[in-house]
C-alpha cells in the first residue's frame, strides 16, 4: 500500500488561508492542489484551472493493468472551494476535468462558469453541468473575462487532433490579469511551434508538466507529456520565466521525480519553483 503524501494545508484551514489571502496590482498567489490542478489568486479575481480532487480514476482503473493509485491525498474536495469565479479544463481526460469534482466546484460557487475545448460540451452536460454555465473555446483565440484575458492556445496530447467544426480539443492558457502573465499547458509535448507561439506573450510563470512518458506507458497508450529536459528547454526558449512544475506525484505508473527536475533547473540556471500540494505561494512583478 502507498503511503499518501500528504498536503501542506487542507480542509477549513487552506479554504480560509485562499479567502483570507489579499493581494494588490503585480502579484499573483497560487496554490498547488495536485497534478495540474492549481487554484490563482490575484487582486481582482480567482480562478481554477484542471482540479482533479476525487478518486474516480482509482476506482476506475482498480481493475484493469493500470491502477490509478493515488500518491498524494486530495486537500480538498471541489464543493469546499469558494469565490471561484472562472474554472478552466484544459482537456476531457479526468485528472484535469473531474466528473467528481467540478459539479460539485460548480454547485457551490453559482456564479463561476466552466471554460473547456467547444468539443466537450456535451460531455461536460452528462456530468450534470447546465449550459448556462459553460463558456465553450474552439482555441486559438483570446477571451476577455471581466479583468482577466485569456490566449487560449492549442496543445498536443500527443496530436492536436483539430476538427473544423470544434476545433483544438487539447488546449493550454495564457492568463493575464492585474499585471502578471501566467501560462498554464495542459497535457502537451514541446511540440514544434510552441515556443513561437508563447514568446509574444512574455509570461512571468510557466506552468509545465515533467512526466514526459516511457516503454511501459507507451504500451499501456498513456498519451505523453513534455519531459523534464524539454519543459526546461522550452523555459530557455521563451525567456527564463519562473517554471512550476506538475504532472507528478499523483499516480505511482505515470509520475516523475521532482527532485530530479530540481536537479537539473539548478543545472540550467533556470528559475524554478516547486509547490507542495496545499502550499500557498506569491509571486510578485520586479519593479522596473
Amino acid at each position: 500500500m502507498v503511503k499518501l503524501i500528504e498536503p501542506v494545508q487542507s480542509g477549513s484551514v487552506l479554504v480560509n488561508d485562499i479567502r483570507r489571502t489579499q493581494l494588490q496590482p503585480g502579484e499573483v498567489a497560487i496554490w498547488w492542489f495536485g497534478q495540474s490542478g492549481y487554484a490563482i489568486k490575484t487582486a481582482s479575481t480567482l480562478f481554477c484551472v484542471d482540479l482533479y480532487l476525487s478518486e474516480h480514476l482509482t476506482h476506475k482503473y482498480a481493475r484493469t493493468d493500470k491502477p490509478h493509485i493515488r500518491m498524494t491525498r486530495a486537500p480538498v474536495r471541489g464543493g469546499d472551494l469558494r469565490g471561484v469565479r472562472w474554472v478552466f479544463a484544459s482537456h476531457k481526460h479526468s485528472d484535469h476535468l473531474d466528473p467528481e469534482t467540478l459539479p460539485a466546484l460548480l454547485a457551490a460557487n453559482p456564479e463561476a462558469r466552466l471554460i473547456l475545448p467547444l468539443a466537450l460540451v456535451d460531455h461536460a452536460r452528462s456530468l450534470g453541468v447546465d449550459a448556462g454555465r459553460l463558456m465553450p473555446t474552439r482555441g486559438d483565440e483570446t477571451l476577455s473575462l471581466d479583468s482577466l484575458t485569456v490566449q487560449v492556445l492549442p496543445s498536443a496530447h500527443p496530436g492536436f487532433d483539430y476538427d473544423e467544426t470544434t476545433g483544438y480539443p487539447f488546449l493550454g492558457f495564457v492568463f493575464e490579469v492585474d499585471g502578471v502573465k501566467l501560462y498554464h499547458s495542459g497535457d502537451t509535448l514541446a511540440y514544434a511551434g510552441l515556443a513561437e507561439r508563447l514568446r509574444p506573450h512574455a509570461v512571468n510563470i510557466a506552468c509545465l508538466p515533467i512526466n514526459g512518458t516511457d516503454e511501459r506507458r507507451s504500451q499501456l497508450k498513456v498519451p505523453p507529456n513534455m519531459n523534464m529536459d524539454e519543459a526546461l528547454a522550452l523555459a530557455a526558449a521563451i525567456g527564463r520565466p519562473l517554471v512550476i512544475p506538475h504532472h507528478y506525484d499523483m499516480f505511482t505508473f505515470n509520475t516523475a521525480d521532482v527532485q530530479d527536475f530540481a536537479a537539473r533547473a539548478e543545472t540550467a540556471g533556470q528559475p524554478y519553483r516547486v509547490l507542495h500540494c496545499g502550499e500557498k505561494f506569491i509571486w510578485k512583478v520586479k519593479a522596473g
